[in-house]
């Protein structure tokens, strides 16, 4: 599903990823951990195709994205991955329901389509009494499941998520790291989450560590541990 290979990426002399291999498969929800300036938002943002890296090559779905024209590379992310913010980035002018259309509308789709879409996700988030509402009308956790509507709507093969539970209390942020694992099952979605949460990432199939811009070993759902297992205790 996602193949990264030889991953550099700098920002003036400092270097942020180092060569980063990683295979991740299709319908793994997968987590990225490591302390601060590891580079775990900056690998996301290149899988995720808003920043290019240095070197390397990434394929997603079976397709070389480095070898997009900016166009094309504009309509592959618009059509094959979703995002998902720590803060929901909703527009506040708009309601629950015309958030969550706005990707289909630039994807190309006829209004009944996208609203037929929109609706049965906000059924599915059991959010359909608050299609309505604009987002200062709804709850941090109401919004948080809005935002995980409008990155679905599209039917992208990849969710990548950035600190998506950063902003809530601890109800909400369990439901909605139980939401993941929901989503994955009914649609199918790899899922990609950066986060500091120990909790979520316990939970994930499999937790990548970064460290110093390098992947210093990986952790599974059960505990089995590969790469520098002293270094991974330190984080």
């Amino acid at each position: 599903m996602i193949d990264i290979k030889g991953i550099t990426k700098s920002f003036g002399k400092l270097e942020v990823l180092k060569g980063i291999d990683l295979h991740i498969n299709k319908g793994e929800v997968v987590s990225i951990v490591g302390p601060s300036g590891a580079g775990k938002t900056t690998l996301l943002q290149i899988i995720g195709t808003l920043d290019k890296p240095d070197s390397g090559d990434i394929t997603i779905d079976g397709i070389d994205v480095s070898q997009l024209s900016t166009k094309k590379l504009s309509d592959f992310r618009n059509q094959h991955l979703g995002f998902v913010f720590q803060f929901h980035q909703l527009l506040p002018e708009f309601t629950a329901l015309e958030n969550i259309m706005i990707p289909a509308f630039i994807s190309g789709q006829s209004r009944s389509e996208a609203k037929a879409r929109a609706e049965e996700l906000l059924d599915f988030m059991n959010l359909s009494e608050r299609a309505n509402h604009k987002p200062a009308e709804l709850s941090g956790g109401e919004k948080q499941r809005v935002a995980v509507a409008r990155a679905l709507v599209n039917h992208p093969a990849v969710i990548l998520a950035d600190e998506p539970s950063g902003s809530l209390d601890t109800k909400n942020k369990a439901e909605l790291h139980q939401l993941f694992f929901d989503l994955r099952d009914k649609f199918g979605q790899t899922f990609v989450i950066v986060t500091h949460d120990e909790e979520l990432a316990k939970t994930t199939d499999r937790t990548i560590h970064l460290k110093d811009g390098l992947i210093i070993g990986e952790t599974t759902k059960d505990g089995d541990r590969e790469h520098n297992n002293d270094e991974i205790n330190e984080i």
